[in-house]
């Protein structure tokens, strides 16, 4: 892990000593936590209850968990068995032109955010954007006859009231060294976690609470086409694109496939431009299907997005499913 991550981050899961220098700090930011938790439920600050479910999937450390592929696993499950569920969002780096902000197939990354338009291209669900979770909330049921919301993060946004939440780690890095900001990667101390219904590790074949990532196809960026995620089928040398928070587990993925990859990472939530594939031309390009939904007018047509699905434990979806049942 200390190979992927620089700086403070790095140092937060090396667990680098002079991180104790910034212990006082991280007393101060843990005593905001909690009053700003206390003050809700209290009721000095108001909660919004909708008249749905609501299910929020979020995590108490900063940086990448692997959180949409889990939420677009729990819709697509939801829609199998019948239910129309909707999804709020952040919509991290979206530039909208006014909030809360419907998100369709025909929005731009740039507008609703990369992750948003990714859900929403790939399951079909009704997502409305917005820095505030109760305003979005208000938008989705307003304008869409669904069963239950589902909130792409938002653990800690305890303005909206919640049914059930989901907090995901990542089963290799854990909690990193177990200290909030800005002395580690928590945002809420780890005895938070006793307080969420389902704890999901990203990485982990545990049946109860492990996730697991399958690689179902690489699809052509322009035509759509579909190919198996093997080496026989483009070649083994390749061009690996990663915008996510931790590129260096998708590289991987590629790697364990049989590709032989030459990496190119960039920041989580990157705004490509075509000067970020110049010099890419010499053999085909694969990237995450989160930075396809920002790459299609700007790449080649010898570029392809891998195509995951998360497998979720069956308990955790016929939990959620039942909060819908009439």
């Amino acid at each position: 892990m200390s190979g992927e991550l620089r700086g403070l981050p790095g140092a937060w899961y090396r667990g680098a000593w002079w991180l104790w220098l910034l212990r006082p700090l991280e007393m101060v930011f843990r005593g905001g936590a909690a009053l700003r938790r206390q003050l809700y439920r209290s009721g000095l600050l108001t909660v919004y209850q909708p008249d749905r479910p609501v299910v929020v999937v979020g995590n108490i450390t900063v940086g990448g968990t692997g959180k949409t592929p889990i939420v677009i696993a729990l819709l697509e499950d939801l829609q199998q068995r019948g239910l129309r569920p909707g999804v709020v969002s952040r919509g991290y780096g979206a530039r909208a032109p006014a909030a809360p902000l419907i998100v369709t197939g025909e929005s731009e990354a740039n507008e609703c955010g990369d992750e948003p338009l990714l859900i929403v291209r790939r399951t079909g669900c009704p997502c409305v954007i917005s820095p505030s979770r109760p305003d979005a909330v208000r938008t989705l049921l307003a304008a869409f006859d669904v069963d239950l919301v589902i909130s792409d993060d938002g653990l800690q946004h305890y303005a909206l009231a919640r049914d059930l939440e989901i907090a995901v780690i990542d089963a290799r890095v854990g909690l990193g060294n177990g200290f909030c900001l800005p002395a580690g990667p928590l945002r809420e101390p780890p005895a938070r976690l006793a307080g969420v219904d389902f704890v999901l590790y990203r990485g982990s074949t545990d049946p109860v609470n492990g996730v697991t990532y399958e690689s179902e196809a690489l699809v052509n960026l322009h035509s759509g086409e579909r190919l198996p995620v093997a080496p026989g089928t483009l070649g083994r040398d390749v061009h690996a694109v990663a915008g996510i928070g931790q590129p260096q587990q998708f590289f991987d993925t590629l790697r364990a496939a049989g590709f032989v990859v030459e990496s190119h990472p960039f920041p989580d939530h990157h705004r490509y431009s075509t000067a970020d594939f110049a010099g890419l031309a010499d053999k085909p390009v694969i990237m995450t299907e989160k930075d396809a939904v920002k790459c299609g007018g700007i790449v080649s047509d010898s570029t392809w997005y891998l195509r995951i699905r998360a497998r979720l434990p069956g308990p955790l979806v016929d939990r959620v499913a039942a909060l819908a049942a009439p």
